[in-house]
């Protein structure tokens, strides 16, 4: 999977998006609050993880999610 983070403008907040290998959307949510959207795609135990990367992911730049 992939992850991206967009910057937001004025009252628009920051958003993610995560990605599979082919590129497609699989989430789409704000940075602050990637919880239900997680969930929804059966990440939920490691949400604790991907805010710290959400956190550490400068804006525009695709990663691949490596998580554990």
């Amino acid at each position: 999977m992939y992850i991206i983070k967009i910057q937001g403008k004025v009252k628009i907040p920051d958003y993610i998006q995560i990605r599979d290998e082919k590129f497609t959307l699989l989430a789409y949510c704000r940075a602050d609050r990637p919880d239900d959207a997680l969930r929804k795609i059966g990440l939920q135990e490691k949400t604790e993880e991907i805010k710290k990367i959400i956190a550490a992911l400068p804006f525009g730049k695709i990663q691949k999610l490596e998580i554990k």
